[in-house]
């Protein structure tokens, strides 16, 4: 299929070669708005995020805030 046969991904017109893949400057705006205000933004998973901060992880365990100062480490 080439890409003029494809429909603009934004309102369904045909794609115009120069400004392709969408059919005009104003779609072509319409899709840049899109992601520049985070409407294309991939959703994220808390759960992964979660796992990085378990064991293991940089400062994961470390007591030091609830130790005095002076006190040795064991």
């Amino acid at each position: 299929m080439s890409a003029a046969a494809r429909p603009c991904p934004i309102c369904g017109q045909p794609a115009d070669p120069a400004h392709r893949p969408f059919c005009s400057p104003r779609c072509r705006n319409v899709d840049l708005h899109r992601w520049l205000s985070g409407a294309y933004a991939i959703p994220s998973r808390e759960e992964e995020e979660d796992e990085e901060d378990g064991p293991g992880a940089a400062g994961a365990g470390s007591d030091e805030s609830e130790d005095e100062p002076g006190t040795p480490r064991h």
